[in-house]
């Protein structure tokens, strides 16, 4: 396992912090063990320090703890992805109005400066690109709102749904509803407008709510299908 942190962690604190923002980023992927020895070597901590973290992301919904078994990333339903969606929706839809009141000259000029750089990674299709702008957008907004129990309850969301980050700007047409989405946003906020920023951003996590159902319903269908086709194949490998 390389290691990509170059500080040690020196508390159960920061290894945790450390560990949740590995799996946020899906260094730490769903569903991987996550074995202490390993990861007490990557952090520089003992593995006590790293119990105690596997502890706290079990709490946080973020591991699954199981005994004799280990650890592991949990792995997010695509039903559970679509409530964290509306979860985030309520939350940054918060954040957005704190925003708008509590920011200041030069974090709207950040967040203008982020939005211009979304706008030509699209111009450039460089859609992973635009996502990675889209988090830091994000990002500067909840930071900008002075919020700290919002910031962390949606750190806590956001960190459970690595699985789907890329999949909805992916869609055919919703990249430049999201553009215009994050413009409005941010538009709203520059005007110090916290009711247009509230509902803004509550309208576009709602789009991404819509386009996320829409595609694990056809992922659903998808899978539905391929078993249908392995049942039928077994059943004419049973006759033949």
């Amino acid at each position: 396992m390389t290691s990509s942190i170059r500080r040690p962690a020196t508390t159960a604190d920061s290894a945790y912090e450390q560990l949740r923002s590995l799996i946020h980023r899906g260094e730490l992927q769903p569903n991987e063990r996550l074995v202490e020895a390993d990861l007490a070597e990557r952090l520089q901590v003992s593995r006590a320090v790293v119990r105690t973290a596997l502890v706290r992301l079990g709490q946080d919904g973020v591991v699954v703890l199981t005994p004799h078994r280990g650890a592991r990333v949990r792995m997010v339903t695509e039903s559970e992805a679509v409530e964290i969606v509306q979860a985030r929706a309520v939350l940054e839809a918060l954040t957005a109005r704190q925003a708008a009141v509590h920011a200041t000259a030069r974090e709207i000029a950040g967040l203008r400066r982020t939005l211009a750089r979304m706008r030509r990674k699209l111009d450039e299709n460089d859609l992973l690109g635009y996502s990675e702008g889209n988090a830091a957008l994000h990002a500067g907004i909840i930071a900008a709102s002075r919020h700290e129990t919002a910031a962390r309850l949606i750190a806590g969301l956001r960190g459970q749904m690595v699985r789907f980050q890329f999949r909805t700007i992916l869609v055919p047409g919703r990249p430049p509803e999201s553009l215009a989405e994050h413009t409005a946003i941010v538009e709203a906020i520059g005007a110090r407008d916290a009711d247009a920023a509230e509902s803004t951003m509550r309208h576009h996590l709602r789009g991404v709510e819509h386009t996320l159902s829409r595609t694990t319903g056809a992922a659903a269908r998808r899978r539905s299908r391929e078993n249908q086709d392995q049942d039928q194949a077994e059943h004419q490998a049973e006759t033949a």
